[in-house]
């Protein structure tokens, strides 16, 4: 081991995002060793991206809201296969998570009596989002850098871990990556992990996820030996930018709806009244007037004595209904729809309350959003899949290791509201370091590290270096992004599943020939020939898990079993492990849920 830089610490927490600051910070305070190790530059993760708000039950901007309807809202949104424990975790601990943030230094948006100022979401029955304007993710993190810098958690940055070592009981004994800017080995031995790498949206073509979201954690986990659920659900967001096209697919905040924005077609028409579905009618307006009575109560500041506009409605419902639009001619001249906030709100309102927004298209698109409407159009978001973990600790079945944030599975079940992320890697985040540190304090030393293993795996990372011939790995991923973006997109059917498997196997076989020219310092080429591996892996995990769900709920929408499917599909989700044939995906039934929280959702 003389020849590769190693580290000792009792917990390694992978990814400096939200969860991964979250659980660095927890770990630390609890008196252990703890190390935050991230891909990228401090303070540039992917949560520094989450625009609209966090999703709490404070009961700041309306005095009924409580946990009790957040889980409703929570367990409605996922189509009832989330993990009920985890969600009623989220509901009733989020909003000490975002008053922990608040005594930590986090500026929110206030309420004219002082109080933390909330927003409407889709999904949620009342206000929830706890927001800083649209730039909520950039104040948590902030905020959590602060705290867990001055607390002196070790940061080590522009590091790609590439596998959870373990020891030959089965237990993590540490982790092997590599500096992006030498090339250099690295070794870090832990009796813990955390696992808070974030999501898989590289995999696609058209998608709001920075470069980082090439699912390494996802297959961090599978290759240990952990399991993934719910991978068949990747969320579309319904509003992404569609012109011009260097920027399509960038986010546009559901914060533009929460605070009054309208969906049109090229008609003029709000396509939204006609396209809710039945297990929501009678929650939303199914008039423009009674919409706009809404809207003006919360331009007020009042409560509305009307149902929320259809624009509201969970994403998936909403993503969904801007395709159809499009596939019927009613689109925008760029391929998506209308969204309206001038019409709605005041110049100097859009800017105070949206001044991201306004500055990005004003720069990106040369739009002016308090005079003219933006074109927005589905772009891939978030996966609700992940690793699966116990609810309370956060603790995959390899012994040692976490995962929390949006790398962990189970939470949102079919579909993910909007503001339940932020809250949900505050939540888990916090756990997965509490119980990542009792874990470590409980083991008396380091197991060893296998040398041989870090050497053979060293070898073979080094490999696209020493082939004669060999293709460019960017053509490789542009290849797979295009293929995902068409074959397992936003609809699916069983031919195109079929065919996107058959896909991956060939581009396994032109990835594993990739070659890299230059040297291993900061080499692109290389990282990305690295990261194909991944990708690869949990694009057939999704692939082979939509192939097998043969109905459509939540985000995953099959164009050949159009309807739910209760009796077959509505207890029972999909668990993905490794063999040595490959990837594999097992039915499993879900966890019973007590009695009392059928109640809350007894309708």
């Amino acid at each position: 081991m003389d020849k590769y830089e190693t580290h000792e610490y009792d917990v390694v927490v992978i990814g400096a995002g939200g969860a991964g600051l979250r659980a660095a910070i927890e770990s630390s305070a609890a008196g252990v060793k703890t190390a935050l190790v991230c891909k990228s530059l401090l303070g540039k993760a992917h949560t520094v991206m989450a625009e609209g708000g966090v999703a709490a039950s404070l009961a700041s901007a309306d005095t009924r809201d409580n946990w009790e309807t957040h889980y409703r809202d929570t367990i409605k949104g996922g189509k009832y296969l989330n993990q009920w424990r985890m969600a009623q975790l989220h509901a009733q601990e989020s909003p000490d998570r975002v008053r922990e943030l608040q005594e930590w230094g986090a500026v929110f948006d206030r309420t004219r009596e002082g109080g933390i100022n909330q927003r409407n979401f889709g999904g949620h029955t009342y206000p929830r989002l706890a927001h800083v304007g649209d730039r909520t993710g950039l104040e948590i993190i902030r905020t959590l850098q602060d705290r867990g810098v001055h607390q002196g958690i070790d940061v080590y940055m522009e590091c790609t871990i590439r596998t959870i070592l373990k020891d030959p009981d089965g237990h993590v004994s540490g982790c092997l990556g590599y500096w992006r800017e030498s090339g250099r080995f690295v070794v870090f031995h832990a009796k813990s992990i955390v696992l808070a790498t974030g999501g898989i949206g590289r995999c696609w073509d058209i998608t709001s996820n920075s470069w980082e979201y090439t699912a390494d954690g996802h297959a961090l986990a599978l290759w240990a030996g952990a399991e993934l659920i719910d991978s068949e659900f990747v969320q579309f967001h319904p509003t992404g930018m569609v012109w011009p096209p260097s920027v399509k697919g960038t986010l546009i905040t559901e914060g533009v709806r929460g605070e009054g924005g309208v969906l049109k077609n090229i008609d003029g028409e709000r396509f939204m009244f006609d396209n809710i579905p039945e297990m929501f009618q009678g929650e939303y307006a199914e008039t423009e007037e009674e919409a706009t009575r809404w809207v003006e109560a919360v331009v007020a500041d009042r409560r509305p004595d009307a149902r929320r506009p259809p624009e509201l409605l969970t994403r998936d419902v909403v993503a969904r209904a801007i395709r159809r639009e499009v596939r019927a001619g009613r689109g925008s001249p760029h391929g998506g729809v209308f969204l309206d906030i001038a019409s709605k709100r005041s110049a100097e309102a859009i800017k105070r309350k949206l001044p991201s927004m306004y500055h990005q298209f004003k720069e990106l698109a040369n739009v002016d959003i308090t005079t003219d409407p933006m074109e927005v159009g589905p772009t891939c978001h978030y996966t609700m899949g992940g690793v699966r973990v116990d609810p309370e600790s956060q603790e995959t079945r390899v012994p040692g290791m976490f995962a929390a944030g949006e790398v962990a599975g189970g939470m949102h079940g079919a579909n993910r509201l909007g503001g339940n992320s932020l809250s949900d890697l505050l939540v888990f985040g916090k756990r997965a370091g509490e119980f990542a540190a009792r874990h470590a304090a409980d083991r008396a030393d380091l197991t060893a590290i296998n040398e041989t293993e870090v050497e053979e795996r060293a070898a073979a990372m080094l490999e696209p270096f020493g082939r004669e011939g060999g293709e460019n790995p960017y053509t490789v991923h542009e290849d797979l992004r295009n293929m995902m973006q068409d074959k397992v997109g936003i609809v699916r059917t069983e031919e195109d599943l079929v065919s996107a498997i058959e896909a991956i196997a060939s581009l396994r076989t032109r990835a594993a020939g990739v070659k890299v020219g230059g040297n291993i310092q900061y080499n692109p080429g290389w990282h990305l020939a690295l990261d194909l591996d991944n990708m690869l892996d949990i694009s057939e995990a999704v692939a082979r898990s939509a192939l097998m769900r043969t109905e459509s709920r939540g985000a995953h929408t099959r164009e050949d079993f159009p309807d739910s499917d209760e009796q077959t599909w509505g207890q029972q989700n999909l668990v993905t492990c490794q063999t040595e044939s490959g990837v594999e995906v097992q039915v499993e039934s879900l966890p019973e849920m007590p009695p009392e929280l059928k109640e809350l959702i007894k309708d």
